[in-house]
Formats: structure tokens, C-alpha cells, sequence
């Protein structure tokens, strides 16, 4: 079984360095391993270094980061639960971290103040602790798992409705772009956002490691073996 495991991880791990070299590569301006010696060695003034640097690179490492961020939210909930399918999109959570997100952004522009990347990332983590506070709520009621996942997909759908509701009848045209911030657009990635996005996840996986014991996570490829 942990042979399986190694093998698994090793190819994983080949796989997301083969897509990291093709990502750098592949886009409107077509590059070649080979270029990159070249490239880097001219410095900041050449273009190529601006795409590759200021660009590319950005986007790709803040995908990998927040790719193993939901990853790992998805199998906490899943050990804690003790359910195969759930996760924050199937629980209602990242719906709850939406809503409360346009609340935000509205009440900040009908103010005249400017939302920055912490302040949408502390109402999306608000959200997110409400609608997971109604799942515990609703996981003390119920004896099945499978009528938690539906509670979950219904608090998903009323949270998006509000959301829609609010995106709707907003005046500001800066709401209306929260249907494409919401679908998660690596667009206009700075190095700035991924060390934000980089401190963040750093210090959640801190504090998963130390709570994965007591929550049984480290057990969960034995329990459903």
C-alpha cells in the first residue's frame, strides 16, 4: 500500500513539474526551453523577461499554491466528515465566502472605499466560518451523511442566489466583475498577491498539521482502505 502511495506521489509530482515547464512556454508568445538561459541572462530590459517574470510566473506559482490549498480543504472535510464527497464547493462554504465577499464590496463602494486583496480574502474566510458553522449546525441534527451533503448543496444554492440577487441589481460595474473573480481568473497575478497568497497558505498548513491528528485526518487512507 505505501509502495502504491510513493509511486503515485512520485508521478504527481513529475507531472505538475512537466506542466510547470509547459505553462512557461505555451501562450501568445511561444518560448522554448532552450530560450530561458538566454532570456534570463538579459536582464529586466528584455520583453521576454517581463511575459516570463511579470506574467507567466506569477500566475503559475499562485495556481499551484491555492490548487493545493483547495486540496487540502477538500480532504479535511472529508476526513472530519467521514464523507468521500464532500468539500467546499459540495457543503455550501465557498458559496458563503462569495456572498459575504459582494456584501463586502458593495457596503465598501456605496462608501467610496476601495476593497484591497486582504480585505476580500478576510470576508471570503468570514463567509467561509459562517456557512461552515451552519453545516456543524446542521450535522448535530441529521444521522446520515448523505442528507448533510444535501443540506450543504442547499446552503450552496441559497448563498448564491443571494449573491446573484445582489450582483443583479448593482449600480457599481466593479460588483458585476465578482462573477469572474468568483470563478477564480489568475489575471493580473502579481508577485505581491502571491506572497500574500503564500503567507496565508503557509500558516493554515501550519496549523492543519497540528490539528490533522486529532481530527483523524491522518487515519483516513487506513478507514476507507
Amino acid at each position: 500500500m505505501k509502495k502504491r502511495y510513493t509511486i503515485s506521489f512520485i508521478i504527481l509530482i513529475c507531472a505538475l513539474i512537466g506542466l510547470f515547464l509547459w505553462n512557461v512556454g505555451v501562450g501568445t508568445v511561444e518560448l522554448s526551453l532552450s530560450d530561458l538561459p538566454e532570456i534570463f541572462g538579459k536582464g529586466s530590459d528584455s520583453t521576454l523577461y517581463q511575459v516570463i517574470w511579470k506574467i507567466r510566473l506569477p500566475r503559475i506559482v499562485a495556481a499551484i499554491l491555492l490548487g493545493g490549498a483547495l486540496s487540502v480543504s477538500g480532504f479535511l472535510l472529508q476526513s472530519f466528515f467521514q464523507n468521500p464527497i464532500a468539500g467546499p464547493y459540495v457543503l455550501g462554504i465557498s458559496s458563503g465566502a462569495k456572498l459575504v465577499v459582494a456584501l463586502t464590496m458593495i457596503v465598501c463602494l456605496q462608501r467610496s472605499i476601495m476593497l484591497n486583496s486582504a480585505g476580500m480574502v478576510a470576508a471570503a474566510f468570514v463567509g467561509s466560518l459562517i456557512a461552515m458553522g451552519f453545516v456543524l449546525l446542521i450535522s448535530f441534527r441529521v444521522s446520515k451523511m448523505s442528507l448533510l451533503v444535501v443540506c450543504g448543496i442547499m446552503i450552496g444554492y441559497i448563498c448564491s442566489a443571494i449573491t446573484d440577487f445582489c450582483v443583479t441589481f448593482a449600480d457599481d460595474s466593479n460588483i458585476v466583475n465578482l462573477h469572474n473573480w468568483s470563478l477564480g481568473s489568475f489575471s493580473g497575478m502579481t508577485w505581491d498577491n502571491v506572497r500574500m497568497i503564500l503567507w496565508i497558505v503557509a500558516v493554515t498548513m501550519a496549523v492543519t498539521f497540528f490539528l490533522a491528528k486529532p481530527i483523524g485526518a491522518n487515519l483516513m487512507p487506513e478507514i476507507w482502505a
